[in-house]
C-alpha cells in the first residue's frame, strides 16, 4: 500500500467522523445549532407531574417546542417550566397550557391550547396561563376508593341478603315466611285455580266478558253512549257558558235587569206599584177595591140589573116615547 492510499482512506474516516460528530450534536441540539432558538415562556404549575427538561411542547398536537427547565418559583410556592418556543410560532395571550400525560405508560408533555384569533401575541419572557388536569396518581388512588365502596356496599348486599350468622337475611326470611304460611299460600293457589277456570268457562261477568263476544258488544255500545252522553253534557256546559257570558256582558233580558241598573230600577218601581195596587184593593180603596170588598154595591147592582130586565119586558106594550118614560121611571 502506497502512501497515497493510506493518506486517502485516513482521511475518508475523518470525513466519516466529522459527519457522525454532526449527526450527534443535531440530535442532541434538537436540530437546532446553527439555527434562531426562538424565544422563552413561563408556566407556572402546583406540580410538574413528572415532566423534565426535554419533553415536548406542542398546540393542536403538534410540536412547538420543549421544556428548557425545570424549577421551583422564588416564593417557592410553586413550580415552574421554562418554554422554548418555535420563533414561527404565535401563541395568543388567552392560551392556556397543561400536562398532558401521553399514555398509561408513556411520557408527559406540555399543551397549549390555540386560543382566541384577536388576542395579543405573547412575548418573549411573558407567563402563559395554565389549567389543572387530573394526575394518573389521583386517577388511580380515587379508582382504589371507589373500589373500597363498591365492595363495602356489595358486602353489605351480601349480608342483608345470606344474613351474617346471627341476623337472618332476605333468603331465610322469605324461607320462612312462605314455611309459616304454606297452608294460605296453597288455599290462595287454589282458589286463584278456580277463578281461572271458571274465567276459561265463561262463568260470571268477567268470565262473559271475556268469552262472550255478544256481552263484548255490548259494553262497547254503553261505553259508546257514554261518550256521547259526555260529548252532550260538554255541548250544554259550553251553551250555558255562552249564555252565562252573554248576562255578564249585559245582554238579553236578564242581563240588562242584572247588569242594567235602570232595568232594575224600573222593575223595582214597577213591583213597588203593583204592590201598592193590590194593598189598596185589599183595604177596599178605589171603584174597583169596592167592588171587591163591599157588598152593598154588588146588591145594588144586581137590583139595577133586574130593574133593566123589567123595564126591557114592558117594552113591547108601549110605545118609543112611552117605553122611554118607562125606563126611566124603572131605573130612577
Amino acid at each position: 500500500m502506497n502512501n497515497a492510499q493510506q493518506t486517502a482512506r485516513v482521511g475518508l474516516f475523518f470525513l466519516l467522523g466529522l459527519a457522525l460528530t454532526w449527526v450527534t450534536f443535531e440530535t442532541l441540539s434538537d436540530g437546532k445549532v446553527f439555527k434562531d432558538r426562538g424565544y422563552t415562556l413561563i408556566a407556572g404549575f402546583e406540580s410538574l407531574k413528572e415532566l423534565k427538561q426535554g419533553d415536548e411542547v406542542r398546540m393542536a398536537g403538534v410540536k412547538i417546542g420543549s421544556v428548557e427547565q425545570t424549577n421551583l418559583a422564588p416564593s417557592g410556592r410553586r413550580a415552574e417550566a421554562v418554554l422554548r418556543i418555535d420563533p414561527k410560532v404565535t401563541i395568543r395571550s388567552d392560551a392556556t397550557a397543561s400536562i398532558v400525560m401521553a399514555g398509561l405508560i408513556g411520557t408527559n408533555y406540555l399543551g397549549i391550547d390555540l386560543g382566541s384569533s384577536t388576542a395579543t401575541a405573547l412575548k418573549d419572557g411573558a407567563e402563559i396561563q395554565t389549567r389543572v388536569t387530573p394526575d394518573i396518581n389521583a386517577i388511580m388512588s380515587e379508582l382504589g376508593n371507589l373500589g373500597k365502596k363498591l365492595e363495602g356496599a356489595l358486602n353489605s348486599i351480601t349480608g342483608a341478603v345470606s344474613g351474617d350468622g346471627k341476623t337472618p337475611g332476605l333468603f331465610q326470611k322469605i324461607d320462612q315466611v312462605v314455611t309459616e304460611n304454606s297452608a294460605k299460600i296453597s288455599t290462595t293457589m287454589a282458589n286463584l285455580q278456580d277463578v281461572t277456570t271458571k274465567l276459561n268457562k265463561g262463568e260470571g261477568t268477567l268470565g262473559r266478558l271475556i268469552n262472550d263476544p255478544k256481552m263484548h258488544d255490548e259494553l262497547i255500545a254503553s261505553v259508546n253512549e257514554i261518550k256521547s252522553v259526555a260529548t252532550d253534557a260538554r255541548t250544554f256546559v259550553a251553551n250555558a257558558q255562552a249564555i252565562i257570558d252573554q248576562v255578564k256582558a249585559g245582554k238579553g233580558a236578564i242581563g240588562a235587569l242584572v247588569f242594567d241598573e235602570k232595568t232594575a230600577t224600573d222593575l223595582k218601581s214597577s213591583v213597588a206599584n203593583l204592590r201598592s195596587v193590590s194593598d189598596k184593593l185589599a183595604r177596599g180603596e178605589g171603584t174597583l177595591g169596592k167592588l171587591l170588598t163591599d157588598d152593598t154595591l154588588l146588591r145594588d147592582a144586581q137590583a139595577i140589573m133586574k130593574k133593566a130586565n123589567s123595564a126591557i119586558d114592558n117594552l113591547g106594550d108601549s110605545g118609543p116615547i112611552s117605553a122611554l118614560g118607562v125606563v126611566a121611571n124603572s131605573l130612577f
